[in-house]
């Protein structure tokens, strides 16, 4: 008795995210054990466990806490905000129509870049407002100017697009005016470096929310999955099969916006993550949302741990922004997809 298509397309399904976490294993171990320090798998096998208190096998104090207490939460946050950043892309592919579309389009990238300046360069709340708190501040002002711009969540999917460029370029402004203006040059190197992405900071703490960050949001997005099928047809056949239009793009827009603000400010400002991973997921499983957000969040995960890996042996006895690094994919990545987009004569 043989399998039907649908019973042989999920058994394909579960391989691929089964080799997928496989690879993803690996590449977290290999960015907890690469560095200035090299440590061998073996000893960071045995960090990991001792920190989770399954083991107290001697090994050194500095291993120990390298591992523990830098790389490995380093590593976890990267493949966070890789997940949650090719979730985001998937999901405004899907609601704007747009082969072109990523998180930073709504300008929350933007936005969240100028409220953590100001507080880096221009003390603003010092003492009572912390980095995080300013860069989520700026996001969602941000979000808010593109709703107002955009009139709403009823506006077409290339009002938004416009309306996140005219945002972006406002607080791309508004970012530069400040860098520019400060009287501390080491002081805007440092804002200069944050803009372009940097995991050197993040710590448990970061990863713990933002574990509950992306895993709220990608249930959301599972969960939302026919609709998002259904948008990839436009607003009137949506409509059409009962999906409520205005409510549940509303909703995807806060997913996303609350997702992208949280990595944002973090790690910093990361293209072209939430444009390559999506049209590379699409490619291999299709266009169904229901495999594609799963697929998109570990390949996503897997993509953004490599280019931190990256990042810290590109150059010696440096580590690249890792807006850098993505960027070299990602531009070349965008240029194909405007050439195939190109109207045929």
């Amino acid at each position: 008795m043989t399998s039907g298509p649908s019973e042989s397309g999920t058994l394909r399904l579960a391989l691929l995210l089964a080799l997928c976490l496989a690879v993803l294993a690996l590449a977290i171990a290999l960015a907890t054990a690469i560095g200035d320090y090299s440590i061998g798998l073996g000893t960071v096998a045995l960090a990991v466990t001792n920190g989770l208190g399954l083991t107290s096998a001697e090994i050194s104090p500095i291993e120990q806490s390298v591992v523990w207490n830098l790389r490995l939460s380093r590593a976890l946050v990267a493949a966070l905000a890789g997940a949650g950043l090719s979730i985001c892309g998937a999901i405004l592919q899907a609601l704007l129509r747009n082969a072109l579309a990523e998180p930073f389009v709504l300008g929350v990238s933007a936005g969240a870049s100028t409220g953590a300046v100001s507080v880096i360069v221009l003390g603003v709340g010092a003492g009572g407002l912390s980095l995080s708190l300013g860069a989520f501040a700026g996001a969602f002002s941000a979000f808010a100017l593109v709703a107002l711009l955009s009139n709403g969540a009823t506006s077409g999917p290339n009002h938004t697009i416009l309306a996140g460029v005219a945002a972006s370029q406002l607080f791309n402004a508004l970012t530069s005016y400040i860098v520019t203006t400060s009287g501390d040059a080491q002081q805007a190197r440092d804002v200069m470096f944050w803009l372009l992405g940097s995991f050197g900071g993040v710590r448990w703490p970061d990863f713990q929310l933002l574990l509950v960050v992306v895993v709220i949001s990608l249930a959301i997005c599972i969960f939302m999955a026919r609709a998002l099928d259904a948008f990839t047809f436009g607003d009137e056949d949506a409509a059409a099969l009962g999906i409520p239009v205005a409510r549940i793009r509303l909703i995807m827009f806060a997913v996303t916006a609350i997702l992208t603000a949280t990595i944002v400010s973090m790690v910093g400002a990361i293209g072209f993550v939430g444009l390559v991973v999506p049209h590379a997921a699409r490619y291999v499983i299709g266009p169904l949302h229901l495999r594609l957000i799963p697929a998109c969040a570990v390949v996503g995960a897997i993509f953004m741990v490599c280019a931190d890996i990256v990042s810290r042996v590109i150059v010696a006895q440096q580590t690249v922004p890792i807006g850098v690094v993505t960027a070299l994919v990602g531009v070349p990545f965008f240029a194909i997809i405007l050439y195939r987009a190109r109207p045929q004569s």
